[in-house]
């Protein structure tokens, strides 16, 4: 069960699209929650001066990092890809 909130509660209607309704109902059965606290969550989580406080050399660290990890992540799909072909020419 939910834990009790801070503040109450109040209605509000938004419109999503469906691909936002699908996500959303995904997440909440993943978390084993409803789709009102995964909303509730990520409006709370959500902070448009976030990136104004990183600096320049933050951020070229986050995305040079990311950018390893995601060749490193490529170059060993590569690697197993080439394995599975091999084997499947010497199969045939």
């Amino acid at each position: 069960m939910e834990a009790l909130q801070k503040a109450p509660l109040r209605r509000k209607q938004f419109l999503v699209t469906e691909d936002n309704v699908i996500k959303l109902e995904s997440i909440a059965k993943s978390q084993n929650t409803s789709v009102t606290r995964v909303v509730r969550e990520a409006i709370d989580a959500y902070d448009p001066q976030a990136m104004d406080s990183i600096d320049d050399s933050e951020l070229m660290e986050l995305v040079s990092s990311r950018l390893k990890k995601a060749i490193k992540d490529t170059r060993t799909t590569r690697r197993r890809l080439n394995k599975t072909l091999k084997k499947l020419e010497a199969a045939s």
